[in-house]
């Protein structure tokens, strides 16, 4: 048969050779995007998902320089002669800052810088970057953790004289940061963060000296009435410089209870002689015991951050440990360790953190541990769910076959292909956790001495019984966008992983 006769229709177009490189390119492009990234993209393309993430970053942004923004000590504190020159000069607010501020300011400062590097650190994807970012602030902040529980434990009235002599002595802190540090370096550098262990051992022991640094030298912070900055500048023996908001989270008084939002604190205080100088005002009002709400609320998102990524954290820990032995074993071990998994569902998290508030000292870590160690079950029955189906597995099964040890194929080979549910899940349940948080402030449970969403809250209707809506309307929208953020990016990482969804789009 004749080629005319074939292609009745006419000859056949030609494709060029530069379309044929183009078309091959563009399929390895598309072959060469990884399983995350994809997934990443699709969520991006989500509008509900970009506006959860915006909110989000905003608040992770003044959870980390809320001391910066909202401070009631001067960022410059200048002592003034009779004849008015300046005598000397000094920053209360950067001698304020606590260990935890200066690890959480650098921290984010070399998380962005690292982050934003140019396309030449490619070798060194943003992956790795990630993971060693977050390898580095968890070692940061269990030395901070570690050091505290040490000084306590040395510092306790149960102790006898001698134990509690040492806690005073001037090269104290600097033993117990180093030896706190020290302890964590050998976890530190198991994790692959870095494809070399030199380099490991190398970020590690920096990590570990910049905590030290900055424990020690910020053990002792000065402690001052903050109003009486204001009474020098009103004297004439000083001159102050303030911060965008020049008020603490913990600066109250009974005369600036209740003062509607907008309010001038010239307008309120005049004949006490205790305004800052310039037009400060309270801009979304104060609460019943005279603080700044917009300075309470800036300072809280440090801690609604902190227990929604802490608590989770702890329970994801637990939750793929458990549920990775109850799927690869099965058997007696999955019917044993299932039955301790339905035994922590039975329990009402909610009124376990009412008893243990009641029975243990209210502070950040002891809610941060009951969170995590009650709400692990989730991710626990996920991981089962998948190593139940990846046990079988042809690589499952080489791995076993070349005699690999068992923490390897579990966590090396297993995991990585059967984290996604349990990643989605913890969206959902760092919403939950700030719940809970905001649920304990709100009855009065809360950690002592933060502020909190939730005891804003509860102030609307304080003891007097009238209600002051800026009180409900500011923190319960603070509450209400947060968990709605982390529920919409939840729902979008669902749908962008969901086999089903990612055959429909194509």
């Amino acid at each position: 048969m004749s080629r005319a006769a074939s292609h009745p229709s006419g000859p056949e177009p030609t494709l060029s050779g530069v379309d044929a490189l183009r078309a091959v390119d563009a399929a390895n492009r598309a072959l060469a995007k990884g399983f995350w990234e994809d997934a990443w993209s699709r969520v991006l393309r989500r509008p509900t998902a970009l506006a959860g993430l915006a909110w989000l970053s905003i608040v992770a942004f003044l959870a980390v320089f809320a001391p910066l923004i909202a401070n009631g000590r001067p960022l410059l504190h200048s002592t003034l002669a009779p004849d008015g020159s300046v005598v000397a000069t000094h920053s209360p607010l950067w001698e304020s800052l606590s260990s935890a501020d200066l690890l959480l300011i650098a921290g984010a400062v070399v998380s962005i810088v690292l982050m934003a590097l140019p396309g030449r650190w490619a070798s060194f994807g943003r992956s790795k970057r990630l993971g060693l970012i977050v390898v580095s602030g968890l070692q940061a902040g269990l030395t901070l953790a570690v050091a505290s529980l040490g000084t306590a434990w040395f510092a306790s009235p149960e102790r006898v004289d001698e134990v509690r002599a040492l806690a005073r002595a001037e090269l104290f802190p600097w033993i117990v940061a180093t030896s706190a540090a020290l302890l964590l370096v050998p976890f530190v550098v198991a994790i692959p963060t870095l494809d070399r262990r030199r380099w490991r051992v190398l970020m590690a022991f920096l990590v570990a000296a910049i905590a030290v640094f900055s424990i020690a030298a910020r053990w002792k912070t000065p402690v001052r009435d903050l109003d009486q900055y204001r009474l020098d500048e009103a004297a004439g023996s000083a001159r102050s410089v303030y911060t965008l908001i020049p008020w603490s989270q913990d600066q109250s008084s009974t005369g600036r209870s209740l003062i509607a939002p907008g309010t001038r604190y010239g307008d309120i205080e005049r004949a006490l002689a205790t305004a800052p100088a310039g037009d400060h005002r309270f801009w979304l009002g104060t609460d019943n015991v005279g603080r700044d709400v917009l300075a309470c609320m800036l300072h809280a998102c440090r801690l609604s951050i902190s227990i929604g990524l802490v608590s989770t954290g702890i329970a994801v820990l637990i939750g793929v440990t458990i549920g990775s032995l109850m799927g690869y074993f099965g058997g007696k071990v999955d019917l044993l360790l299932f039955r301790v998994v339905e035994t922590f569902m039975a329990i009402p998290v909610l009124f376990l953190l009412i008893v243990a508030a009641g029975v243990l000292p209210r502070n950040t870590y002891v809610m941060m541990a009951i969170i995590g160690c009650v709400t692990w079950t989730g991710s626990a029955r996920f991981i089962r769910a998948e190593f139940l189906k990846l046990r079988n597995q042809d690589f499952v099964q080489s791995a076993k076959a070349v005699g690999l040890p068992l923490r390897l194929i579990l966590f090396r080979h297993m995991l990585p292909n059967g984290v996604t549910p349990v990643l989605v899940d913890a969206s959902f349940a760092i919403a939950a956790a700030i719940t809970f948080e905001a649920t304990l402030s709100f009855l009065g449970l809360g950690p002592d001495g933060q502020a909190s969403w939730g005891q804003l809250l509860s102030s609307a209707t304080g003891t007097t019984g009238l209600f002051k809506w800026w009180l409900a309307t500011f923190p319960g929208l603070a509450i209400f966008l947060t968990v709605l953020s982390y529920n919409m990016l939840g729902e979008a990482f669902r749908d962008a992983i969901d086999p089903k969804l990612r055959k429909a789009a194509l």
